[in-house]
């Protein structure tokens, strides 16, 4: 076993101490303390020259050199002469090399506290930055469909089509697993409190009326968040930091018409035709729990949905999941748009994204949800 490191003090004549280092001097074993240095450095007689002996060494990484940097440093502010012939030959010249280059002022980064208003200031400048940016796209938004609905809209079908079926069928496998496992969890908690009371069969009003009217659709478009939305941001982003989007624009063709457009009809059309499977899919989950768990047969789960259910619960779902479309559309293409120009803007743009489009997402379904109940809907 690796003796750990060591570091002893030895007073000579003259006005000399010879530090003694011994043992590993690694990151990861136990460093002697630099207060313990400090303190001989302080102590009478007075000092005037610092030497080395390093032969009890066994191995030596950075931690060393950053310990004699600490040690140069406490003995020039103490102007006292350093002796490093008893270091090892590596350690002298990485050593010098450090000390080659001065570090230039204003590089080591400090811990600035701001005041709380100038805080609150910059806060504030960026949430009107935001929303002005906001309202430029939802604009330019508009100008699209509104070039779309009269025919003058420019992109290509095929891409259309292409966004269509990664929307769509390569959604598939992640909302089946996703909503059948909600529809399990809303059985399953329900389910216990229920049976309480005796009322265990009205799990499947629970499951049935919380998976078709809201829980179907916010967990899909969550579910589109993550997956479509922060490719949609991470795709345009990279075309942002490649210069496509300048080259689109140099050749007269429209961004907004040629790349946002299809996403947005993509989403739209296929958020809700996904959130009807997954209402079927959270109801199977809900089923499996009944049936399997609490005695309820198969026939009077299903009858039971169908009378809690009403029709205007599947289409206030289905409603919701089209807004979540194009919510999700515009949050991951209007980070992608913002992104700067390097690669790490683009995992910014993503993750922004992604975080827009669920707080919008959770903010729309919390408005709706009362709006609905007001109106009675």
């Amino acid at each position: 076993m690796t003796a750990a490191a060591q570091m002893s003090f030895e007073r000579q004549a003259e006005g000399t101490v010879l530090v003694r280092l011994a043992g590993s001097w690694r990151l990861d074993s136990d460093l002697p303390a630099p207060e313990g240095l400090e303190r001989e450095l302080a102590a009478p007689p007075a000092l005037r020259r610092v030497g080395f002996d390093a032969e009890g060494v066994t191995e030596w990484d950075s931690s060393l050199i950053t310990f004699l940097l600490k040690l140069a440093e406490a003995c020039r502010q103490r102007q006292l002469v350093i002796d490093s012939q008893g270091l090892p030959e590596g350690v002298r010249r990485l050593l010098d090399l450090a000390r080659a280059v001065p570090e230039r002022p204003g590089v080591r980064r400090g811990i600035v506290h701001k005041p709380f208003l100038e805080n609150l200031g910059e806060r504030t400048v960026e949430l009107w930055r935001d929303c002005k940016d906001l309202l430029s796209f939802a604009g330019e938004v508009a100008q699209s469909a509104s070039r779309l609905a009269r025919g003058q809209a420019r992109f290509q079908l095929s891409d259309l089509f292409s966004l269509i079926q990664q929307a769509g069928a390569g959604a598939l496998p992640i909302v089946s697993l996703i909503s059948l496992l909600v529809g399990l969890i809303l059985a399953f908690v329900g389910a216990v409190q229920l049976r309480i009371f005796g009322a265990q069969m009205y799990v499947a009003d629970l499951v049935g009326i919380g998976m078709i009217r809201e829980m179907g659709a916010m967990m899909t478009g969550i579910i589109m968040a993550g997956r479509t939305g922060a490719a949609y941001a991470a795709q345009l982003g990279t075309m942002q930091v490649n210069e496509e989007l300048d080259a689109l624009k140099t050749f007269g063709i429209d961004p907004m018409d040629f790349l946002v457009l299809p996403r947005m009809i993509a989403l739209a059309l296929m958020l809700p035709l996904l959130c009807a499977y997954a209402d079927l899919m959270g109801v199977l989950g809900g089923a499996i729990v009944g049936v399997g768990t609490f005695d309820i047969s198969l026939v009077q789960y299903l009858e039971r949905t169908r009378e809690a259910v009403a029709l205007q619960h599947f289409w206030v779902g289905i409603a919701k999941s089209a807004i979540y479309g194009v919510i999700v559309a515009a949050s991951g293409c209007l980070r992608g748009i913002q992104c700067g120009r390097s690669a790490s803007a683009v995992g910014d743009a993503t993750t922004s994204a992604v975080v827009t489009a669920i707080v919008w997402i959770i903010v729309w379904c919390a408005i709706t949800t009362v709006m609905f109940q007001v109106l009675g809907i």
